[in-house]
């Protein structure tokens, strides 16, 4: 077989199980942090569905940013009157594998 032919099949399989890897990562850490007591998968819980979060913003390139602000300082008025209270002990980091993998919910 064409050796960039392999390369690109290997490095299109990484892409994919880095994928999973950050996917699973971001759900286990939105268990950990508790962030399932308002909110699920694909259901209104207190808070949006993350599927609903991610349908909202998709394709906005300022969304990474500005969801994982939101997490960590809180927020109110985009999906309601309750607010959302704000994480401060989240750090930048693990807001933003918590806001990849809520935007990877499409």
């Amino acid at each position: 077989m064409n050796k960039k032919i392999v390369s690109a099949i290997i490095g299109a399989g990484m892409v994919v199980s880095g994928s999973v890897v950050a996917g699973e990562e971001g759900e286990e850490l939105a268990k950990s942090k508790g962030c399932f007591t308002c909110h699920a998968v694909d259901k209104k819980v207190v808070g949006p569905a993350f599927k609903d979060v991610a349908q909202k913003y998709a394709g906005q390139a300022d969304a990474q940013a500005k969801l994982a602000e939101k997490v960590i300082k809180g927020g109110s008025g985009v999906w309601g009157q309750m607010p959302m209270p704000p994480n401060p002990k989240l750090s930048t980091d693990e807001a933003n594998k918590l806001v990849q993998w809520i935007l990877s919910l499409k």
